[in-house]
């Protein structure tokens, strides 16, 4: 089997479960040695309480093929992140991809209300969860990413650039949040590019985390259960498909092209010729453009 990541090491931040397992366990399948961190482990549930835990992301990550490795950090926390960092450094000696995952934020914000009416420990509880930490990630982990040329930091998000500069995304929080987080790769870009690095942010589409799943009352393999109720549901993706985009751009010896892009799982699809599990190729942002946005009927011919 091909291991194009073999002898490189990532970190993926945020990797308990969704968009950064998926990730994990593709750079894990291309290879890779994968740390991955988060705050729900076999012994401690975060505040989410649900059953998913950082060793099982890294069981699953070597079972793909590569070597997982299940550190708990909290990522709000600077020294732990600092202390996470150096035991890569001394493990391995590199760093080759830093993929920024961390959120946790579902159950902070409120759809549709307006920043005056919105829970104000919450939204602000948001932005730390999913700006703070990502610039804390970076702070401490860039140096070791550099030692090296040729290193790859993936800021995960929701929604691309142009499609988020046209919409309202949810809340003022979450809209500002992930608007942040496209804004921090390009602004990455400008600082890792001369120096031998590559920065990006990266968005899923319809994402069938398993938060998504538990909420339509599915699974993975009877996901289409839920389509009679959600039709355009018939256009998202597993965790995987994003995991695999993750460990193409890795491989890619020419990713510096996109030196500050905000890209999609469906372009990347596109480009680098990858399939989600079920062998389709789901262009979700495509979609919402031309077809859910618009109030057209639920087609995906032509978009997966």
């Amino acid at each position: 089997m091909s291991a194009p990541l073999k002898d490189k090491v990532a970190l993926v931040a945020g990797a308990t479960r969704g968009a950064g397992r998926g990730i994990a366990v593709e750079l894990g399948a291309a290879g890779a040695t994968v740390y991955v961190t988060g705050r729900t482990t076999r012994d401690h549930r975060s505040e989410y309480d649900r059953p998913e835990t950082i060793e099982d992301t890294a069981d699953l990550v070597t079972e793909a093929g590569g070597h997982g490795i299940a550190v708990p950090t909290d990522h709000l926390e600077p020294d732990r992140v600092a202390a996470l960092v150096e035991r890569i450094a001394t493990e391995q000696g590199r760093l080759d991809v830093l993929v920024n995952d961390i959120w946790g934020a579902e159950h902070l914000f409120a759809w549709g209300t307006p920043l005056w009416e919105h829970d104000l420990d919450d939204g602000l509880r948001l932005l730390r969860l999913a700006v703070e930490t990502h610039a804390v990630t970076s702070h401490h982990a860039l140096p070791l990413l550099l030692r090296r040329p040729g290193g790859l930091l993936v800021e995960m998000t929701d929604g691309t650039a142009d499609y988020n500069r046209a919409t309202y995304r949810n809340s003022f929080f979450y809209d500002l949040a992930k608007t942040a987080v496209l804004r921090m790769a390009f602004s990455l870009g400008h600082e890792l590019g001369p120096r031998g690095a590559t920065a990006l942010a990266l968005t899923p589409g319809w994402l069938r985390s398993e938060m998504m799943l538990d909420h339509f009352g599915v699974t993975e393999p009877t996901w289409r259960d839920a389509l009679d109720r959600v039709p355009h549901f018939a256009i998202s993706e597993s965790p995987r498909y994003v995991g695999r985009a993750v460990a193409a751009l890795a491989a890619d010896p020419e990713v510096a092209r996109f030196n500050g892009a905000s890209l999609s799982s469906g372009g990347l699809a596109q480009e680098y010729g990858f399939t989600d599990l079920d062998g389709s190729r789901p262009d979700a942002l495509r979609y919402l453009v031309e077809v859910q946005d618009p109030g057209r009927p639920a087609d995906v011919t032509g978009y997966r």
